[in-house]
């Protein structure tokens, strides 16, 4: 039965970790579609004034790369998470 506890306890705080992960990396992603949001519309302002810089339309490709990449970490992890809570049902229906 310790072990049993044990290996709950642990598990517990592996979900817990994958949750802080997955909260941080929300907030990271928000964040990188705030930037690639403010960027779009400084680019069509550029636009409407005569044309985006280079560096302009470098920088929103760059954040839409971020912003791609985080979606995919938010969406890897959001699966960890579902699996760490499978293997906690299973437990709890070995008890």
């Amino acid at each position: 039965m310790h072990t049993e506890r044990t290996g709950f306890d642990r598990l517990e705080g592996l979900v817990a970790d994958a949750l802080d992960s997955l909260a941080s990396l929300r907030d990271r992603a928000l964040s990188a579609e705030a930037r690639v949001r403010d960027l779009e519309e400084a680019l069509e302002r550029h636009e409407a004034a005569g044309g985006a810089s280079e560096e302009t339309a470098h920088r929103l490709g760059a954040y839409q790369a971020e912003n791609r990449e985080l979606r995919g970490r938010l969406t890897r992890g959001r699966e960890g998470v579902e699996r760490l809570l499978a293997r906690i049902r299973f437990l709890e229906e070995q008890r």
